[in-house]
């Protein structure tokens, strides 16, 4: 590719950045960072980047465009590039929830454009390209999304550069997408931040200081609500639907697990905590982490 536009350099995207460069998958990258914080600290870098003025010099003759954005600036970015894209140009993005954010292109995106969306299973609870890492999408799952109007030419286009970034790819429909990760992915976020919350008001409430003895668990949770709060926000938004569906369905596990532990129901809890350790077995199996106690942590 001649030239690769990247929207937004923070984790994500300046990782991208270090990893197009490292492949050599573009004579030219091109970054559009509206954060005065980011540009100085990508300077700092020296990240192998040329950076457009306006949102017009980016697009403009771009090969590849790639949001790496909140979801909530997509439909206001979109209407400001309208003009500047080619037919040829693909448009991708990094999104976490994919079926509001499709509807949002689908309606103003210029017709004649084509954008197929990406989720690439990856990142970290810290942000900003200071945090960002050549190989962090090496052996990661990335999620295309297919559609019947895909145009598959430039789907096939779109597989081969996340492969080249080293990401192993699937495809799907946006529905199918947002069902799988509001349980895998979204929820299991929502748990962590209300976890702390609920551990700041038991503090509270006790008025015994607690934090400064945080176990495992806690601690854990915590790295995860530690996570960016306004791409957690979207995401919750974007995917409302299917996250109440997974939230009913964990009040209703919660609300059984307190009865069983207030009647003492020994075999009841034991079934319910041998079938969710098989869970980690079969993670650790698909190679979806390693099997090191702690999660690998050195301390």
């Amino acid at each position: 590719m001649k030239k690769i536009f990247i929207i937004g350099c923070g984790l994500l995207g300046s990782s991208l950045v270090r990893r197009i460069a490292k492949k050599k998958l573009a004579k030219k990258i091109s970054i559009y960072e509206k954060s005065k914080s980011n540009i100085i600290k990508i300077k700092k870098l020296k990240l192998p980047v040329k950076f457009a003025k306006t949102l017009k010099d980016g697009a403009s003759n771009s090969d590849l465009i790639i949001f790496c954005t909140p979801m909530s600036e997509y439909k206001k970015l979109i209407l400001k590039i309208n003009n500047f894209i080619s037919p040829n140009t693909i448009i991708t993005d990094i999104g976490s929830a994919k079926m509001n954010s499709s509807k949002i292109i689908k309606k103003f995106l210029k017709n004649g454009i084509n954008w197929i969306q990406s989720h690439p299973i990856a990142g970290s609870e810290v942000s900003g390209p200071e945090h960002g890492k050549e190989n962090m999408f090496v052996d990661k799952w990335c999620v295309l999304i297919k559609d019947k109007k895909t145009n598959l030419k430039h789907l096939r286009f779109l597989n081969s550069f996340w492969r080249k970034v080293g990401s192993k790819t699937v495809l799907m429909s946006s529905e199918k997408h947002d069902q799988i990760f509001s349980i895998t992915s979204h929820l299991p976020h929502l748990i962590a931040y209300n976890l702390v919350k609920s551990a700041k008001d038991y503090e509270k409430k006790i008025k015994l200081d607690l934090i400064k003895y945080s176990a495992g668990g806690l601690r854990d949770f915590s790295r995860i609500a530690a996570s960016n709060e306004i791409m957690w926000r979207d995401i919750f938004f974007d995917n409302s639907y299917n996250i109440s569906k997974t939230i009913d369905i964990f009040v209703k596990n919660l609300k059984d697990f307190k009865k069983d532990i207030q009647l003492k129901k020994n075999k009841s809890i034991i079934n319910k905590l041998t079938k969710a350790k098989k869970v980690r077995s079969q993670i650790i199996k698909l190679k979806q982490d390693i099997n090191k106690p702690d999660f690998g942590r050195s301390n």
